[in-house]
């Protein structure tokens, strides 16, 4: 979770992804952000997350209704519904995109490669293909990464720690996600090299389970 420091930071990297010059004509233009969330309008997080980034904005001089306009658009967790909002709000000719998650961020990428994306949240922004590397992003996008893998390693060793005599481990994972796919990759090097035997059960699939036994 990203809570108000961390918007703060945020807004400073959207900022600074305007040119210096635009920013020097504030004045004469009304800057625009559009701001894409995955959770619904009335969620109090959201509504708590965004409260902070407008004061972050005050913060750095832009003040919503004088010098800068932000329009918002709720994903609600349906990727359809990412895509058609991401479309919309480039559609709006934004200076920026503010995007809360690695989906929402990609969407925005596919639709236009030119307005500067800046995303929080986002387990694995290399591996998703969203920038080229963590200190060189590249592209049109840059944001902020909640998630470093080698912790998952620190997992394997804590429960070898607290159950010396485990060999043989469960680990939860979703497939599907390029977060997963690299959590996975580091756990399986870590278990081998501690003599544990890693094996993965799908989300989905202890889903299934779960309802079957229900």
């Amino acid at each position: 979770m990203i809570g108000r420091r961390e918007f703060i930071t945020l807004l400073g990297g959207a900022v600074a992804a305007w040119p210096v010059a635009a920013r020097a004509q504030q004045s004469e233009r009304m800057r625009r952000i559009g701001v894409l969330m995955n959770m619904a309008a009335d969620d109090p997080e959201s509504q708590a997350r965004l409260s902070a980034f407008v004061q972050g904005l005050q913060e750095f001089g832009w003040t919503v209704g004088r010098n800068v306009r932000i329009d918002y658009r709720w994903g609600e967790g349906d990727a359809e519904r990412y895509r058609r909002q991401a479309a919309e709000l480039f559609a709006l000719e934004p200076d920026v995109i503010l995007s809360w998650g690695a989906e929402i961020a990609r969407g925005a990428q596919k639709a236009s490669r030119l307005v500067p994306v800046v995303f929080a949240q986002s387990i694995d922004p290399v591996g998703s293909g969203m920038v080229a590397s963590l200190a060189r992003p590249g592209g049109n996008a840059t944001g902020f990464t909640q998630f470093e893998y080698s912790l998952s390693g620190k997992w394997l060793e804590l429960l070898k720690q607290i159950a010396p005599g485990v060999t043989r481990m469960a680990v939860l994972r979703d497939s599907g996600s390029s977060g997963g796919i690299g959590q996975w990759a580091i756990i399986q090097a870590g278990a081998s090299s501690s003599g544990v035997e890693a094996f993965p059960i799908n989300l989905h699939e202890a889903a299934q389970i779960e309802h079957a036994v229900a």
